[in-house]
């Protein structure tokens, strides 16, 4: 999504960002509090278990908005704690990113069970649950704080097809084989385990017509002004993608800052 938070709001203020542009302005160069981690992050930091160590390896962050964890040659972002739950909700952000024209390129149907990863307050889980009004969304986060902002959400804006489901730093805790899509948006770059993860996602999606939409900054343009640890360029994402088994079917490079990476389950 996706992030991070603690003295942000006196900085807004003082930058008089309740504007949109000066939104966008703090939505794209540096993140709320990303250099200090929540406690959420840093207690993810002293937990970490692995029951695959390929593709990872434990060294001092090259740069200090990320773990000591690199996969596959990639850093690890910090990831953002509940306490910046608002950022997901700020205004300009459907302009920024062009999350109207993000749904359109999913092409739903009204029958597809949708799993949002990472989903925070559900910003998209609640615009995808109209999308899909026969089907159901399956909005996933880790923090069980998140969880209980998206029953409220879900309470308040009367979605009956939207589930709340906490998940693990390694598993979704998604049924196998029973996903039409995955939506990932800004947050796999900050998955602590994603080689565990994707191979649970791999087998959540349903055989055959299962798809993962990866939505990530693009790290291959210069003039998208986001730290380049929040980004991520498609040879990455393909590169990691593969190593769990899904299969590259193509980017859409419509979005205003973003690649929209679609995979396949083999």
């Amino acid at each position: 999504m996706r992030y991070r938070f603690p003295t942000w709001q006196r900085a807004l203020t003082a930058a008089g960002a309740s504007s949109s542009a000066g939104l966008l302005l703090w939505g794209c160069t540096q993140l709320p509090a990303e250099t200090r981690p929540s406690a959420f992050a840093s207690q993810r930091l002293q937990t970490v278990v692995r029951a695959d160590t390929s593709g990872y390896e434990t060294a001092p962050p090259r740069d200090p908005n990320g773990i000591g964890t690199y996969y596959m040659g990639r850093q690890i972002a910090h990831v953002m704690g509940h306490e910046g739950a608002s950022w997901l909700e700020r205004r300009g952000r459907r302009q920024e990113e062009g999350t109207d024209l993000l749904l359109k390129e999913l092409q739903l149907k009204p029958t597809d069970v949708v799993a949002d990863i990472g989903a925070g307050t559900g910003f998209f889980s609640f615009q995808l649950a109209k999308k899909v009004p026969k089907g159901q969304v399956l909005a996933v986060d880790i923090q069980p704080e998140m969880i209980a902002a998206l029953q409220d959400n879900k309470r308040r804006l009367n979605a009956p097809n939207v589930r709340p489901v906490l998940g693990t730093t390694t598993s979704p805790a998604l049924p196998a084989d029973s996903v039409d899509l995955v939506l990932i948006v800004d947050a796999y770059h900050e998955f602590d385990h994603p080689r565990e993860m994707g191979r649970a996602i791999r087998r959540a999606l349903r055989p055959g017509t299962g798809r993962l939409a990866l939505v990530e900054y693009r790290a291959e343009d210069p003039n998208v002004p986001i730290k380049r640890i929040h980004k991520m360029s498609v040879e990455q994402a393909r590169k990691e993608m593969a190593a769990v088994g899904l299969e590259f079917i193509e980017s859409k490079e419509t979005l205003p800052q973003q690649h929209l990476l679609l995979f396949r389950r083999k």
